[in-house]
């Protein structure tokens, strides 16, 4: 159903490196796990970067918008239309994600890898096998065909980034309906009930919400999609700008590239990856844990700890290049801080 690339596996930890880290980090002048788990996250990244010296300096953002047929049902507080329209807005620089990539010195591209846009939009990468899925509480929202397709856009993207020697990766999303999708894609790689992965996405009320629920379940059976794999959830209810980011960490932790992972939807994708190809999972940096209901049971599914909580639900990648700070802070404190031996201060006593 999907390239065979897409299984290909993923570059181990590098042990020696990770080790080297760890003494390093025994050697700096403080007290041995003083600095929490930015310690952690210095280790981390020297065993996935395979370098004593982990860097985070150059972390490109890449946006993935679709659109979603399950809209038609109602889902979302806001119109279809505005996915486009954020898509002008990201390329223009006046969305969330444009101020805090320019904020952190981070290249942003914008890929429309399934909107409803029916030309090229100025500043955006236009590369969709349709316009939009289809609406899942009906029929199958996307063909294996389209889903390959999708996977490869991600791919590709990634090779772009390539060219500027990335450290590490974050990517996000814009596609309205996409809270929905994503609820479902959860439920159905997790075995759970809708109503406890399902949100209130773009703001709708209590009734919005159990509509949402609603119609994942009906869905899921429909489909039947109990114990399914996870090509066949992400065709049955998937989004193309979630096939992308399942394509594109699977290639960035392929190539040794480190990804810092956004929110729910992100998540979501990260988790539809690790079931198809477990060797990405060491390469998955989580970021912040959203307000939305089933991020917490995503993130314990992937079995990681976000850095920060902050209430956040925006999407776009905006929690991933928020934490970036924090994980570029950990590396300079691991590069640039002295040892006891280099400071001629004295270590505590051995034994």
């Amino acid at each position: 159903m999907l390239p065979e690339w897409v299984y290909q596996e993923c570059p181990g930890i590098s042990a020696v490196h990770r080790e080297a880290a760890l003494a390093r980090q025994a050697q700096l002048t403080k007290p041995t796990g003083a600095l929490g788990r930015l310690e952690h996250i210095a280790i981390e990244l020297a065993g996935l970067q395979q370098t004593e010296r982990p860097r985070a300096a150059r972390a490109p953002i890449i946006i993935f918008a679709g659109d979603h047929g399950i809209v038609a049902q109602g889902v979302s507080a806001y119109p279809q239309e505005v996915t486009i329209a954020m898509m002008t807005n990201f390329a223009a620089g006046r969305a969330a994600i444009s101020v805090l990539a320019r904020e952190l010195g981070s290249t942003l591209e914008v890929v429309d890898a399934g909107t409803l846009a029916q030309s090229e939009l100025p500043g955006v990468v236009t590369d969709k096998p349709r316009c939009g899925s289809r609406d899942f509480s009906v029929e199958a929202a996307l063909e294996p065909a389209e889903l390959a397709f999708a996977f490869e856009c991600g791919r590709r993207a990634v090779l772009r980034a390539e060219a500027g020697r990335p450290d590490l990766l974050i990517l996000g999303e814009m596609g309205i309906g996409n809270t929905t999708t994503s609820a479902a894609i959860a439920s159905a790689l997790l075995g759970a009930n809708a109503e406890e992965v399902t949100g209130s996405g773009t703001g709708v009320d209590a009734a919005g919400r159990a509509r949402k629920a609603h119609l994942i379940d009906a869905a899921l059976a429909r489909h039947g999609l109990t114990g399914a794999s996870a090509e066949r959830i992400l065709c049955a209810v998937g989004g193309l700008e979630i096939a992308a980011i399942c394509g594109a960490i699977i290639a960035a932790t392929q190539r040794r590239i480190p990804v810092l992972i956004d929110g729910l939807i992100v998540s979501v994708a990260a988790l539809a990856s690790v079931r198809v190809n477990p060797s990405c999972q060491p390469f998955l940096l989580p970021s912040h844990q959203s307000a939305e209901q089933g991020h917490r049971l995503v993130l314990r599914a992937l079995n990681v700890h976000p850095l920060v909580s902050l209430d956040l639900r925006l999407g776009e990648g905006s929690g991933a290049a928020i934490a970036l700070p924090l994980v570029r802070l950990a590396c300079a404190l691991h590069n640039g801080m002295a040892t006891f031996a280099q400071a001629n201060v004295p270590d505590r006593p051995a034994g």
